[in-house]
């Protein structure tokens, strides 16, 4: 009997669910990345820079043309505009937008405003380029290959935690918000407001004749990217939470906050991290050309499925991410 609700299936269970009832190929094309963020379920523009805001929605669409190894080209932008935002703003908002275009070296773009009566709403479509070699090259998955991510996990979330924690208090009781806490949180919370990825990592692991088998951003949480890694490569993974990797204060943070860090690393969201497959003949020359991307497990027999590894040993399966309200 078919589950009825999102929590029960998961996201990545429903979206499976809903491919197959369309009988389409699953998977997009590897020069095309969207990305959708809508006031009030993926901000909030009481403590959200607009100008952060912009930036990261670009890069959010480039971080997927990167863990599909394309070199990005252009950019075509929609704004849903709510009558509370007055031209200068969307003008600060898409500065952030041309900011980040830049720097990760889209050569085109365009821009379609358009009235919106449920706050504002963002979305970005950005398209790159797969040169044919690193298609060719692109090797087959296999067992033991390893599994690797770029940066910190958990800390966006922990960021948005600290944000939501203050507005909360000063919103309902009219307190001061701490700034001392907001300086003493500073890198997690600019993971959360305005994450940054290296425009360098295709062109390098081009350079190096590294190709990758598969590529995801963990932006939402570690657990949905590896439960598609699984999906997409018929393997299975082993995570290690030993190697997870976090920023400086997330464990200070989590104890405030009272969130494990490792829950926060494997369910929680927008971390812009990517992940890829490794070949594990190629292990040692990874490690040291790039030093900045963590090991944090392997793929295994399909039979093992998505599994985390406790330090005793012990081996968790993945569940499915579970459909939040505010998803």
């Amino acid at each position: 009997m078919m589950a009825e609700n999102f929590f029960d299936l998961g996201k990545v269970g429903a979206i499976d669910l809903l491919m197959e009832s369309g009988s389409f190929k699953k998977g997009v094309t590897g020069n095309q990345a969207s990305v959708l963020l809508m006031e009030g379920t993926d901000f909030d523009l009481t403590y959200f820079p607009l100008k952060h805001l912009g930036y990261k929605a670009v890069v959010l669409a480039t971080a997927e043309l990167y863990s599909r190894m394309a070199h990005p080209e252009d950019l075509s932008v929609r704004l849903g505009v709510s009558s509370k935002l007055d031209f200068p703003q969307i003008k600060e908002l898409w500065d952030g937008m041309v900011s980040a275009a830049k720097e990760h070296g889209y050569k085109g773009a365009d821009l379609d405003l358009k009235p919106s009566r449920n706050g504002l709403t963002i979305s970005v479509c950005a398209s790159g380029n797969i040169k044919t070699l690193t298609e060719k090259r692109r090797p087959k998955a296999k067992s033991k290959d390893l599994i690797v991510v770029s940066g910190p996990l958990g800390a966006s979330y922990l960021g948005q935690q600290i944000l939501e924690k203050e507005n909360k208090k000063f919103s309902e009781k009219s307190s001061p918000v701490d700034q001392n806490a907001l300086e003493k949180y500073k890198m997690i919370i600019g993971d959360y407001l305005k994450p940054e990825i290296s425009h360098s990592t295709v062109s390098r692991l081009e350079e190096e004749e590294l190709y990758p088998s598969f590529g995801y951003v963990v932006s939402n949480g570690l657990s949905d990217a590896v439960k598609r890694l699984v999906r997409d490569s018929g393997l299975g993974a082993k995570i290690y939470v030993d190697r997870l990797p976090f920023e400086g204060n997330s464990f200070e943070a989590g104890k405030v906050l009272d969130i494990d860090p490792v829950s926060a690393a494997m369910n929680g969201g927008e971390d812009c991290q990517i992940l890829f497959t490794i070949p594990i003949l190629l292990a040692e020359k990874f490690r040291r050309e790039f030093q900045t991307f963590d090991v944090i497990g392997h793929l295994a027999q399909s039979e093992v499925g998505a599994v985390l590894v406790t330090p005793d040993g012990v081996e968790l399966p993945l569940r499915a991410q579970g459909w939040k309200e505010e998803d």
